[in-house]
Parts: structure tokens; sequence; C-alpha cells
């Protein structure tokens, strides 16, 4: 017997299935909520990126004594 892992595959996603989608979270969380939480994840990732950066201005070169 041979040692074979099986995974749970659903197939491919296609663009019928992705518009189902988008359809019941617009109707369970309204259109409002949702741009407020796009709005929440674009913030998030964009202070994200910019700590990530970086910071040479805020570094002081050393003094000589």
């Amino acid at each position: 017997m041979t040692d074979q892992v099986v995974y749970a595959v659903f197939g491919t996603v296609g663009p019928l299935e992705l518009v189902i989608v988008l359809a019941i979270v617009i109707l369970i969380f309204g259109a409002n909520r949702l741009s407020g939480l796009g709005k929440g994840m674009g913030q998030a990732i964009r202070g994200f990126k910019d700590e990530m950066k970086p910071k040479d201005a805020e570094i002081e070169p050393p003094r000589d004594a």
C-alpha cells in the first residue's frame, strides 16, 4: 500500500462564483459597511508599508569627538 496524501479540492473558482460570493457578502454586511472596511484596510496597509521603509533620514551620522 502506498502512502498518498489526498487534498480536498473544490475546483477552480470562476468569475460567476466570485460574483455570487460578492453578492452574498454585500447582502450580509451592506455596501456602506464594506466601504468603511475597505478604507480601514487601505489605511492599515499604507501604515504597514510606511513603517517598513528604511528611515535613513531619521538616523544621524556619528559625530567625531
